[in-house]
């Protein structure tokens, strides 16, 4: 792909966006088309961009923008999905739309108005899943545990599931984003939070599997252990991450039923040093796992063994890491763009400082790296 390792910070772009507000959502792109969300002095919008670096809309989708925990984040970190036709946003409000690339809008859906109030502490942060003609979401919250499939063209409910949890207090609450898994054999959604990974049939949302043991019942339970890292996959494995610094596991697609107390569906089990919020990465038999503070580990994907574990740089790490051209890129909160050579040997190839807070994943596309930061949405490359 010929992407850039090292560049010249803001000045080594080939463009620079002003955003008119932050946002955590990951920017997507369409042939010539990139769109993301953003807040804008209250309000929540929907904006779409070439990529030469030009606006093309600004929708304003909803009010009701609030901060979370001080810099954390807001109500714009859902990232969009799209077909090449239409793109759907979510907010964390949990208001949802269907626009098409005209910015037009096609549909919207309160869903606290149709399913009730979302109690939960810092908002909706979970990307829904578009396949065909399918969104899925999930939704877990106070009270509340369930799967959504709805009809994309229409936002029309295709079924609900409801997901039985023992979760109490904040964790209940489940901030990661499902994951779609196939391969040869298996087809199904994967949902993370209430102390539980589930899979479920895309029929109906019926559950094929659940794994508990990320958050101690017996002795050493947690009621502040709420999930926001997503579990990912490759053929053959799942790999689920907990919170603050709890286990991940290696899972086998082949689990059936609830796999908690017994080695069945298991491949391995890493005891501690989970991810808080950057998700894992799955790539030629690694997994690779950044810390939020900036510590990156390598495991074995069969074994689960580590490899290495160094510590890149102290700070604070908010985005997941995403692989690219051989090499791994990540990205601190304070807008430094990390650059680790891919494989089993660690090397640093370059720190790419931005000068603007960034809690963004980076998005690769025709050759261009997208950096999205609370300022302003930057294109690097050729």
């Amino acid at each position: 792909m010929g992407l850039p390792t090292e560049w010249d910070g803001p000045s080594g772009a080939r463009w620079r966006l002003e955003l008119p507000g932050a946002g955590g959502s990951t920017p997507i792109v369409w042939n010539d088309r990139i769109f993301l969300t953003s807040a804008e002095k209250g309000n929540l919008v929907l904006l779409s961009a070439s990529t030469d670096g030009k606006l093309l809309w600004k929708e304003t989708i909803s009010s009701g923008d609030q901060p979370v925990r001080g810099d954390e984040g807001n109500m714009a970190s859902p990232s969009p999905v799209t077909d090449g036709e239409h793109v759907w946003a979510m907010f964390g409000n949990a208001m949802l739309t269907c626009r098409d690339f005209s910015g037009k809008e096609v549909w919207r859906a309160d869903l606290q108005e149709r399913y009730g109030k979302f109690d939960i502490a810092f908002g909706v942060t979970s990307t829904p899943i578009l396949d065909g003609d399918r969104l899925y979401l999930q939704c877990m919250y106070t009270g509340a545990s369930y799967i959504l499939c709805l009809d994309k063209k229409t936002g029309q409910e295709i079924w609900k599931h409801t997901r039985p949890s023992d979760a109490i207090e904040e964790c209940e609450h489940s901030y990661a984003s499902p994951f779609l898994y196939r391969d040869g054999k298996h087809e199904y959604l994967l949902a993370h939070g209430a102390d539980y990974i589930t899979a479920h049939q895309l029929s109906d949302g019926a559950e094929i599997f659940r794994c508990g043991g990320l958050n101690g019942k017996e002795k050493a339970y947690n009621p502040t252990l709420r999930f926001v890292a997503s579990p990912v996959g490759a053929e053959g494995l799942i790999v689920v991450p907990s919170a603050k610094k709890g286990p991940v596991l290696g899972l086998s697609p082949d689990a059936k039923g609830n796999i908690t107390a017994s080695d069945e569906g298991h491949k391995w089990r890493l005891p501690n040093n989970t991810p808080d919020v950057p998700s894992p990465l799955i790539h030629e038999g690694i997994v690779y796992l950044c810390s939020e503070d900036g510590v990156l580990t390598t495991l074995d994907a069969k074994s689960g063994q580590q490899i290495y574990r160094e510590r890149v740089e102290p700070g604070r790490y908010r985005a997941s890491p995403l692989y690219a051209d051989g090499k791994i890129y990540f990205v601190s909160r304070k807008g430094t763009v990390y650059v680790v050579q891919a494989g089993r040997e660690f090397k640093l190839l370059a720190k790419n400082e931005m000068d603007e807070e960034a809690s963004s994943s980076l998005a690769v596309a025709g050759g261009q790296i997208y950096i999205r930061t609370f300022n302003a949405l930057y294109a690097v490359g050729k």
